[in-house]
């Protein structure tokens, strides 16, 4: 929560209904949790903001630098999506290795190769092929690696386009010229949206789990991924994978994922080993272990 009135209730509010409750414990999904309460399981996505502060707003960064470290070290267990990015909290955020455990995310079932595409392309006038990226314009998420690639698409036909609205506590970074923007898509429109694209790219500096390259292996898209943060284990051999700060590199794997029927296949097959019943069987034996133990 970065707004004031979110950082008050769950500082101040939230521990005290908790404590009234008599709770056992408290999880708390989202990067951050009440110092207050004494037995807190938090799920931390990545440590970016410690690792990579000027990507960030310089108020958003601070407040995260002071709070994490103090929220990790006084939880009793930290859940995060991958090894990449439990070996980042134990280094930034002063942990022992054996209170962060890794539970991935999944992908939802409506993420499928037969997914219409119409609906989707009709609302955002998408005429022609098109490639798929699913990302915020920000920072790290180096949409201006995507440009070259945009301009050598363009000139056979097919469309660079991305997904995803702005976080006013991120800074932003747009690629300018031949990507084109899509803004916030609704989330009705999503599965037709990846199904419908000839490929699939996340050009990021860094991810802590990357759903949303899942997501578009599970609708049958050819992936190409950054080969940067946790990127590289959520794909595995399912995706190519190029260097984020070569933007050539990026579009030559594009290049060669387009129309790769065993890229197609090899993500299908991965994404399905990724599902939110996993997740949370996962989460629940954790739950229930820290319960035991108090």
């Amino acid at each position: 929560m970065t707004h004031r009135s979110g950082q008050l209730w769950e500082q101040v509010s939230l521990p005290l209904m908790a404590k009234r409750a008599d709770a056992p414990l408290l999880i708390n999904p989202a990067n951050l949790a009440p110092l207050a309460f004494p037995r807190n399981l938090v799920h931390i996505f990545d440590a970016a903001a410690l690792r990579q502060p000027d990507w960030y707003s310089s108020l958003y960064a601070g407040y995260q630098r002071w709070l994490m470290p103090r929220v990790a070290r006084s939880s009793v267990a930290i859940v995060t999506g991958s090894e990449f990015s439990k070996a980042e909290i134990v280094e930034l955020l002063g942990v022992e290795p054996e209170k962060v455990h890794v539970i991935s995310g999944g992908v939802d079932a409506r993420f499928t190769p037969t997914a219409e595409s119409g609906p989707a392309r009709a609302r955002l006038g998408l005429e022609a092929p098109y490639v798929l990226c699913v990302a915020s314009r920000t920072a790290r998420k180096n949409l201006a690696a995507l440009e070259p690639a945009a301009r050598l698409l363009a000139a056979d036909g097919v469309e660079l386009v991305v997904a995803g609205g702005d976080r006013p506590q991120f800074r932003e970074q747009s690629a300018a010229g031949t990507v084109r923007f899509l803004g916030y898509v609704d989330d009705e429109l999503l599965p037709g949206l990846y199904a419908g694209a000839s490929a699939f790219v996340l050009p990021s500096l860094h991810e802590g789990f990357g759903l949303t390259a899942l997501e578009a292996m599970a609708s049958g898209v050819p992936t190409v991924l950054s080969n940067a943060g946790a990127l590289p284990e959520t794909g595995a051999a399912a995706a190519l994978y190029a260097d984020p700060m070569d933007p050539l590199a990026i579009a030559d794997q594009i290049f060669a994922a387009l129309g790769s029927r065993e890229l197609a296949s090899a993500g299908i097959s991965r994404a399905a080993l990724f599902t939110w019943k996993q997740t949370a069987e996962e989460l629940d034996q954790l739950v229930g272990e820290l319960i035991d133990s108090k």
